[in-house]
Parts: C-alpha cells; sequence; structure tokens
C-alpha cells in the first residue's frame, strides 16, 4: 500500500513539474519588451496622413499582449522638439494604448528626427520613462522620407545598444540612407508604402515586430565581411555572474578568441574577422546562483568587400553620357554606390546615388566637349567604402554655320 501511495506521489509530483516547465516556456516564449513608436507629427505630412498612420499604429498594436510583464509601448511625436504622447509604464492594456493612439494629435513644427532619435534613445533606456532594464528593446519609425537634421549617427547609437529598428516610409525619403538605420536584414525591416496601403503590411510587420520582442536563443545579426553581431536573451544580472564568448574560426591557423562581459549584457559585436569564413560561437553563463547551459550558434563572415573593378562611359552627347561599372552589389553586402563627376579642369560637381543592385546612370546637364572625371563609390554595411575613377569626354555640340557677309554686286561705273 505504501508502494503504491509512494508511486501515485511521485507521479503527481512529475506531471505537476511537467506542467510547471510548459508553462513556464510559454511565458518565455511570449513577447516581452519595450516598444516605441516614433512618429513623424511635423508640418511636412499632412492632416490626412497623420490620421492614417495614427490608423495603422493602433493596427500593429491590437493583438499584442500589454503588461507589466510582457509588453510595454511608448509613443513619441517628431516635429521641432520630441514630444511624449504616453511612457511605457502609463498603460497597461492593448485597448488603454490604442484608444491613446486615436487621440493623439499632430505636433506639426520641423523634421528634426535625429533629436528625436537621440531623445527616444534616453526614452528606451530610462526607468523614469517606464523602460525596463534587461528585456528587448524595439522602435518603429513611421516617417514620409525626410529629416532636417542628420539621422544616421543617433540611429547607429541606437542599434549599438541593441536596438531593432523597424522604418515604414510614406514617402520617398532617401533609400541609401533608410537602408542604412533600418535594421539588417532591409527586406524585414524597412518597408516603403503608400500612406493608403498601410494596412496591407501590417499583418507581416506586426509578426516581425512580435519575433523581435521574444526571448531568443544566441543569434547573429548584421553579418559583414569583417564582423558580425550577437544577441541572447538576459539569462543573468550584474550580480549573479558573467558572461564568456568564445570565438573559433574553422581556419585552424587563426586562434580563438575570449570575451568576458558582465551579467548585465545582451549584445556583443566581433570585429577584425576573416571574409568568408565560418565561426563558432559559444556563449558560456557562469553563475554563482544556478546552472546555465551554454549556448552556441554557428556564423559565416560575408565574402570580401570588393569594390568596382571597371567603368564603362556610353551613350555619350553633347549633354549627357552613361556611366556603367561591375561588379553590381546586391543589398547584402552594399548599401548603394555613389557617383561623382565633375569637370577635369575644374568646375561644379554632379553627385547621384544609386541603390544596390543597379550597375548603371545617365548624368544629364552636362557641357559639350569635355573632359570630366567620374568616380564610382561602393558603400559597404561596414562602413567602408571602396572607389574607382575614370575619364569621361561629352561629345561636342553641333557646329553652328557662321553667316557670310554678302558683298553686293559690282555696278558698271556710270557715264
Amino acid at each position: 500500500m505504501l508502494f503504491w501511495t509512494a508511486l501515485s506521489l511521485a507521479l503527481s509530483l512529475r506531471l505537476a513539474l511537467a506542467r510547471s516547465s510548459v508553462e513556464r516556456s510559454a511565458t518565455a516564449s511570449a513577447p516581452h519588451g519595450d516598444l516605441l513608436f516614433l512618429l513623424d507629427s511635423s508640418a511636412s505630412v499632412s492632416h490626412y496622413e497623420f490620421s492614417r498612420v495614427r490608423e495603422f499604429v493602433g493596427q500593429l498594436v491590437s493583438a499584442m499582449p500589454f503588461g507589466p510583464e510582457a509588453v510595454r509601448a511608448s509613443l513619441v511625436h517628431v516635429g521641432s522638439q520630441p514630444y511624449t504622447e504616453f511612457t511605457f509604464d502609463q498603460y497597461s492594456s492593448g485597448q488603454a494604448v490604442q484608444d491613446a493612439i486615436r487621440v493623439a494629435s499632430q505636433r506639426m513644427g520641423d523634421t528634426n528626427t535625429g533629436l528625436a532619435l537621440a531623445y527616444a534613445k534616453e526614452q528606451l533606456f530610462a526607468e523614469e520613462a517606464g523602460a525596463r532594464l534587461g528585456v528587448p528593446k524595439v522602435l518603429v519609425w513611421v516617417t514620409d522620407g525626410g529629416s532636417s537634421d542628420p539621422v544616421g549617427p543617433p540611429m547607429q547609437e541606437l542599434k549599438d545598444l541593441g536596438v531593432i529598428v523597424f522604418i515604414v516610409s510614406t514617402g520617398r525619403g532617401n533609400l541609401l540612407e533608410l537602408l542604412a538605420a533600418a535594421s539588417a536584414p532591409a527586406e524585414k525591416h524597412l518597408h516603403f508604402v503608400d500612406v493608403d496601403d498601410l494596412h496591407i503590411i501590417a499583418p507581416e510587420l506586426q509578426d516581425s515586430i512580435t519575433d523581435a520582442m521574444r526571448p531568443q536563443q544566441l543569434r547573429a545579426s548584421e553579418v559583414m565581411s569583417s564582423g558580425f553581431r550577437l544577441s541572447w536573451p538576459p539569462l543573468l544580472t550584474a550580480d549573479s555572474g558573467y558572461y564568456v564568448l568564445e570565438l573559433v574560426p574553422s581556419d585552424k591557423l587563426a586562434a580563438t578568441r575570449r570575451q568576458q562581459l558582465p551579467g548585465n549584457a545582451t549584445s556583443w559585436i566581433w570585429t577584425d574577422l576573416n571574409p568568408d569564413t565560418d565561426y563558432e560561437v559559444a556563449l558560456l553563463p557562469e553563475s554563482n546562483v544556478r546552472l546555465l547551459r551554454p549556448q552556441h550558434v554557428r556564423v559565416r563572415t560575408l565574402q570580401e568587400e570588393a569594390g568596382p573593378e571597371c567603368i564603362i562611359i556610353s551613350h555619350t552627347r553633347p549633354r549627357s553620357l552613361r556611366i556603367s561599372w561591375a561588379p553590381a552589389l546586391g543589398p547584402d553586402s552594399t548599401l548603394g554606390y555613389h557617383i561623382q563627376l565633375g569637370p577635369l579642369r575644374g568646375g561644379s560637381l554632379q553627385r547621384v546615388e544609386v541603390p544596390p543592385g543597379h550597375n548603371s546612370t545617365t548624368i544629364q546637364g552636362l557641357t559639350p566637349g569635355t573632359t570630366y572625371l567620374v568616380t564610382v563609390t561602393a558603400a559597404f554595411r561596414s562602413g567602408r567604402e571602396r572607389a574607382l575613377s575614370a575619364k569621361a569626354c561629352t561629345a561636342s555640340g553641333e557646329r553652328t554655320r557662321v553667316p557670310q557677309s554678302v558683298r553686293p554686286e559690282a555696278r558698271p561705273p556710270e557715264p
């Protein structure tokens, strides 16, 4: 009798532990993070466009789980000065967040996005704004494409802090600037869409945002030819232990690299790596509280960044010519190309931006019969650039025949 009682208790305990483990697993996989919406609220956006953007943001948050241990959201306006519509800890339910978005008013003013991004960085990591430590951080920037101040430096600071950046552009914008600003890969984090079609991308973007805030294992992102970023969920705290990262290249001649990080770290960037090389990465949590298993990931760096190897000048006209180059690099390795052209003997320069994957452009408005210096520069995601220059000459213009003076016929002298 005692045997069966003990067996029954053991089975009940095992079932309870299994159920608890499943519940913990489900909780661990649920979205959990701070989500900041950065909306262009300046005078460059019409009231109609702002209302459609507001509906779009409301649609994005409609199915997200909100709460102190789930998703928290904040909304910041871009204008002459950044303005917080609501902080992360202001609303704890999805309905309250949607209601706050619905009544948000356009601020007008200039489009100082860079200033707003610097402000957003403070909000994402400020406890007084309701931000939480050690949770995934996601920024969704909805813009009409223009900014009155530089966007690149403050956006890079955000990404260096581990913030996942999604960009939705309802205008033309600067393609290269937006490609550099969004998290990689661009096809997942950067969307160009008409303001009336925002609802089309909402389900896909909602899933991407949710995935970004879902606790995951060790993963690699922003992979370049010379490095990559590693991210992992918060497993420790600053007081409970530390991490050791190990990087083992497939090239046996290269040395293994190790890096010790504090327990509150959740990302690290490896640099100065070899191109086109496999690396085995191990994350070793060292804790004095509990035993944590190492996490592993294999990463292959991109091929070496090769800039333009040849330039071809064709379709030369008196006031235009076509510039082509090879190879044409795609968005995985390059942000695009800068084409610069100026008269060899001095004069004003022309600069044209060409998106990745393209390898030709036509330059207009040139001077007939003039020799130009053409420079094609490939801008890589690593921040480096490779350039190649060549000379090009426009065709001479059609010569205008100078009318000859007509001499009157000689008349015989009058008698």
